[in-house]
């Protein structure tokens, strides 16, 4: 018997992980932790919280990007992962048909019926990778078509369609792909009309700034990309699973039928890795065209029992908890509660999103001595204000939040999906508190606004 022992390894060397994570690890990450005073002690989470030594809660509006949406530790999806364990099942022999896959499969697409396949990867930017894949294999052209703002995930192929150079900047090069602008029909069939786009990827709702496809785009977009020959790609993989309160964002707008879905995040239960694609039949037939293209396209750790196992349980949950529903109604509540703020406090310029996906903006304010303070922020780093917010929202009300993408005044909320009035209640009071203090022309949230602008300058 082995004399490793997990709960006393935490005991003796937990306290040391900020110092691990510098030592091994990206060594910039604990070095911004430490900058914006986000460097916590967390010891355990349950629900939507997370809990210190001290026993002190933690609300989380972030839920690991979009991947905690039940929550964390549902007993659910608990118990599944023990059965599976428990079970010892023959997991990943290659070589035969293990039935979790297949019903987990027949459960995800009940809710897209116009779908016929799937295929399990690890990850969402895997999801996406493996709709470029299946997407120039089907039609036998190269170029995809994305739109600027989006983020599809940070793997070579995914990265070649991430609107934000951010992210881009020192990996070319990168494949031969084409951004447009969300919502210009006119650009996308411009560049329909050159006759090699595979596809067009597109996020329904964007998760930098929170920016929805306008009405009518997706329909639109579905019809020139059909008419071209060329495929709609859904990319779901954070807008998924009920977050905007539809099972799927194309939902929100009618008629709208993907040629691909891209799933991942909430699938996982939080536990074990999930990605999925979903497609129509053809594409598939196109990819795995006979006998000597069967693993033309797999992962090695696709599709396997736990996976599968947790991603039947939250499913199974969602039905069960009516986690879509609550999805919208407590989102519906959330923004209307913070919409209406808008007119109280003049640097709150929007509160948009769906569901509990929803996005605060900051913008410049009319009175002389705000004006300046704003002006001075936006002159060391765009984004700095929104940063302001974040950190005590934090540090003075145990609020975890994020702001939306580099170089934007805005706060995106993703909360677990399971939140509801009390938690609705304490960040509107949480956020309140912090905006009265912005507004205040002093307090702590502008002396910390000069640190961050000092930090700002220094890095450049």
């Amino acid at each position: 018997m082995t004399g490793f022992d997990l709960t006393e390894l935490l005991a003796e060397r937990g306290a040391e992980r900020y110092e691990l994570h510098s030592r091994h690890l990206n060594h910039q990450l604990p070095r911004m932790l430490h900058t914006i005073g986000f460097d916590k002690f967390y010891e355990r989470a349950e629900g939507a919280y997370f809990y210190d030594a001290d026993g002190q809660d933690y609300l989380d509006m972030l839920a690991g990007f979009g991947v905690m949406g039940l929550g964390r530790h549902h007993p659910v999806v608990r118990r599944a992962l023990h059965d599976v364990l428990d079970a010892q099942l023959a997991d990943l022999t290659r070589f035969d048909c293990p039935p979790l896959p297949g019903l987990l499969a027949e459960k995800l697409l009940r809710h897209t019926p116009h779908l016929d396949r799937v295929f399990f990867g690890n990850s969402g930017t895997e999801a996406v990778e493996t709709a470029l894949k299946f997407a120039r294999c089907a039609t036998g052209r190269p170029r995809i078509l994305y739109c600027t703002h989006a983020f599809h995930g940070l793997t070579t192929g995914s990265l070649s369609v991430n609107g934000e150079d951010g992210f881009r900047d020192g990996f070319a090069p990168l494949l031969p792909d084409t951004a447009i602008e969300l919502g210009d029909l006119a650009a996308l069939e411009r560049e329909l009309g050159r006759g090699d786009v595979a596809g067009f990827v597109v996020e329904p709702v964007q998760g930098k700034g929170v920016t929805a496809a306008p009405p009518g785009f997706l329909r639109a977009a579905q019809e020139l990309l059909h008419h071209h020959k060329a495929l709609l790609i859904a990319d779901e993989v954070q807008t998924g699973l009920g977050r905007t309160g539809d099972f799927f964002a194309y939902q929100h707008e009618e008629g709208v039928e993907p040629d691909l879905v891209c799933v991942a995040k909430a699938l996982s239960g939080g536990y074990v890795p999930v990605g999925a694609t979903l497609g129509k039949e053809w594409i598939f037939k196109k990819v795995y065209s006979s006998m000597d293209r069967v693993l033309v396209h797999s992962a090695s750790f696709g599709a396997n029992a736990q996976a599968m196992a947790a991603g039947l349980a939250v499913l199974s949950v969602m039905e069960d908890e009516g986690i879509v529903a609550n999805a919208r109604r407590t989102g519906d509540l959330l923004r209307s509660r913070l919409a209406a703020l808008t007119g109280r406090y003049e640097l709150l310029h929007e509160v948009r999103g769906r569901g509990l996906m929803i996005g605060i903006e900051f913008g410049r304010p009319k009175s002389l001595g705000l004006r300046g303070r704003w002006t001075m922020l936006q002159a060391a780093r765009k984004g700095l204000f929104a940063q302001m917010v974040v950190v005590p929202l934090l540090q003075r009300h145990r609020i975890l939040t994020q702001v939306s993408g580099d170089h934007l005044e805005v706060i995106k909320l993703i909360p677990p999906l399971i939140i509801g009035e009390r938690e609705v209640d304490r960040f509107v009071e949480a956020f309140t508190a912090v905006m009265d203090d912005a507004h205040s022309g002093g307090g702590l949230m502008w002396d910390f606004g000069r640190t961050l602008v000092k930090q700002a300058v220094a890095n450049r």
